[in-house]
């Protein structure tokens, strides 16, 4: 009986763009630009699902001190490559009079973060900082609301998928990340 293979069987035309590496350095670099706030505020780590699983367990491997752990969940693709209207599943909770560090995998459009920031101060945040682990070169945003910390690394204009983000619901769990053949979008 043979082992299965341990080989990783990427999507066709698949191009590697950013590697754990470059990935951890750019986290390890955040969570030091990110541990001030940390130790001087009362501050909620707002992972926004589900691509802001990955970079919220990132930093809250790399943070320390006293801060508390949310979620809510926010979805634009519901699986697809195209984004929709935003489709809440859970609103940010128990935030009232605190400091949100909201996490997200890309800062892409703007549509997502900008919307669940809008979401965090309506439902009592004192202050939201917006936290995400990529910016995409996009030329077209549609949000005027720039991440306010991220890990410095910068996509092209394409689909990428790893690293919390997916393609076609997969490949969230990579540990580098990579962009989908041409023609995806």
């Amino acid at each position: 009986m043979s082992k299965p293979s341990k080989e990783l069987l990427l999507p066709a035309g698949a191009e590697l763009l950013i590697s754990s590496a470059q990935i951890n350095a750019g986290f390890d670099s955040l969570a030091r630009e990110l541990q001030g706030l940390v130790d001087s505020r009362d501050c909620v780590l707002m992972g926004v699902m589900n691509g802001g699983l990955y970079p919220l367990m990132q930093l809250i491997t790399r943070l320390t001190g006293n801060y508390r752990i949310g979620y809510c969940h926010a979805t634009r693709y519901r699986g697809s490559t195209r984004g929709h209207e935003i489709n809440w599943v859970r609103e940010p909770e128990d935030i009232a009079g605190k400091t949100v560090l909201l996490v997200d995998d890309i800062y892409d459009e703007g549509i997502t973060l900008e919307t669940v920031a809008d979401k965090c101060r309506a439902n009592g945040a004192d202050v939201v900082h917006t936290v995400v682990e990529v910016v995409k070169q996009q030329p077209r945003r549609a949000s005027h609301l720039a991440p306010d910390f991220s890990t410095g690394l910068i996509v092209p204009d394409r689909y990428v998928f790893g690293c919390g983000m997916d393609l076609a619901g997969r490949w969230r769990h990579l540990p580098d990340i990579y962009s989908a053949a041409e023609g995806v979008a």
